[in-house]
């Protein structure tokens, strides 16, 4: 007798998670990318689902951070477990309902496992610290949850992005409401709710609402949600932080940014520059773009320049482009049309703003062709603004100041990267990077889960969770004293 499968469809079929499965009012497919075809059917939140949720997570959230650690701990270890056994059924579905190439989708349930292992050592580690008091006093700065949680998380890598905020955020004793991308609910929702429901999280800590930015609006604005955890674009991240603010609500800002890929002129034999076009296409290409992290702007030394770009060409024309369920390829659709008439248009203006368009710049359905953009400058819409799309912009330069002046203009970027023959060379212009994240010999999408995740000016807020910012983001420090007896005042 076949196992049945564990994504059981007919949970979320016009269904929400909140206080279990129940009935929504309004109902949506769910699109495969790859073949147009509808993956799944999830009901879809209204504003007005969200003040019942985060009610109920309110009224929850209190015996969850009084349980146990060692219970809390047990939770998460059996996530973990269940991720892994059923880890070909979800990587599999993860890539489909992303528009993803295979290792993708495998590379998000790896990280669900470790963020689960991870959350699970949480409640058991010292939470605070006695400061030094007078006799007969003792005086403590402790770690306290804050309440529920709000996640905001996008389409892109839906089940990494949202459960780096899930996990740490209930193993610090929060409740926790998702708001998935409504293009991506099942991997950025539905299916970290029925890992935690078989799991054995309590009722009432977990849900799951899939909505538009009508839903959005109102998990910032209800009084019982304490925090908000957005990752997406910077447009919405404004406003999410206007309306955060207005509220007093702590808010955590992940937006991307215009990422920059330095490649110095030490780079000049052929083995050389084979390895930095390997980690320029990597970086710029891998799931069509759509990483935060992805290497928008490539800036290589002019005078290895025509090397690196007639390298890039060739891997652009064969880079094989379809379906990544079925096939073996390196790059898949697009999230729906809208993203890719955005990119095309992107693309389209640096053109007519000067830039030259070498590789791709054209497209079938959702599937858009690796493309390598050269002679971008500031003032075009592929250096000021991310693409999110399958595009290397690359800009030349002739020296390493001006290479840290090309990398720094703007607003701020989440990551960036330094590849060079001498560290100590690429290590002085790191220094100088207004990123977040910084990595030398590398290019720029990288993430280990144990990591402070984060980034200045147009990246976000410059919060950072993950490794050791979980605590700091998802917990707020509370004084506590004792004394022995009540003292006598002169009043």
């Amino acid at each position: 007798m076949s196992t049945p499968p564990f994504l059981d469809h007919a949970l979320w079929r016009d269904n929400l998670f909140s206080n279990g499965w129940r009935a929504a009012s309004q109902a949506a497919d769910v699109i495969e990318p790859a073949t147009g075809q509808v993956l799944a059917r999830t009901g879809r939140a209204v504003a007005a689902d969200v003040a019942t949720a985060a009610a109920a997570a309110a009224a929850a959230q209190p015996a969850w951070a009084a349980l146990g650690p060692r219970e809390r701990a047990a939770v998460f270890q059996r996530a973990a477990a269940l991720f892994q056994q059923h880890f070909d059924e979800l990587a599999l579905y993860v890539t489909r309902e992303t528009g993803a190439i295979l290792p993708k989708g495998q590379h998000e349930l790896r990280e669900a496992v470790m963020f689960c292992q991870l959350a699970a050592a949480m409640p058991m580690q010292a939470q605070g610290q006695v400061l030094p008091s007078g006799p007969g006093r003792m005086s403590i700065a402790r770690r306290v949850p804050l309440g529920v949680v709000g996640v905001i998380s996008p389409f892109n890598f839906p089940l990494i992005l949202t459960l780096r905020v899930v996990a740490p955020a209930l193993a610090t004793g929060n409740a926790v409401i998702i708001k998935p991308d409504p293009r991506t609910p099942v991997s950025g929702g539905l299916l970290i709710a029925r890992i935690f429901e078989q799991a054995g999280l309590p009722a009432g800590l977990l849900h799951v609402l899939p909505g538009g930015a009508d839903v959005g609006e109102a998990l910032v604005g209800d009084a019982n949600v304490a925090m908000i955890s957005f990752t997406g674009s910077a447009g919405v991240g404004r406003r999410i932080g206007e309306l955060a603010g207005r509220h007093l609500k702590k808010v955590s800002l992940e937006l991307g940014g215009s990422n920059a890929l330095i490649v110095l002129d030490d780079m000049a034999s052929d083995a050389d520059l084979d390895l930095a076009a390997s980690n320029v296409a990597w970086g710029a290409w891998l799931h069509q773009g759509q990483i935060c992290m992805a290497s928008n702007r490539v800036l290589v030394h002019e005078a290895i320049a025509p090397a690196l770009i007639q390298r890039l060409v060739a891997k652009a024309d064969r880079l094989p482009v379809g379906d990544g369920a079925t096939g073996q390829v390196a790059l898949g659709p697009l999230i729906d049309q809208r993203q890719r008439d955005r990119v095309h248009a992107t693309v389209m203006a640096s053109v007519m703003a000067g830039a030259t368009l070498l590789a791709g710049g054209s497209y079938e359905g959702l599937f858009y062709k690796p493309t390598v953009l050269t002679g971008v400058k500031p003032g075009m819409p592929s250096f000021d603004d991310e693409t999110f799309g399958p595009v290397v912009n690359l800009a030349t330069f002739s020296t390493d100041d001006e290479a840290v002046a090309i990398a720094n203009h703007g607003h701020g970027g989440l990551a960036a990267a330094v590849i060079s023959k001498s560290v100590g060379r690429a290590l002085a212009i790191g220094n100088r990077l207004k990123a977040g994240m910084v990595h030398i010999n590398d290019q720029t999408v990288n993430d280990d889960a144990v990591n402070p995740f984060g980034g200045p000016g147009i990246a976000g807020n410059g919060h950072s969770h993950g490794g050791p910012g979980d605590w700091e983001c998802f917990t707020a420090w509370q004084w506590l004293t004792v004394k022995d007896t009540p003292p006598q005042f002169p009043f």
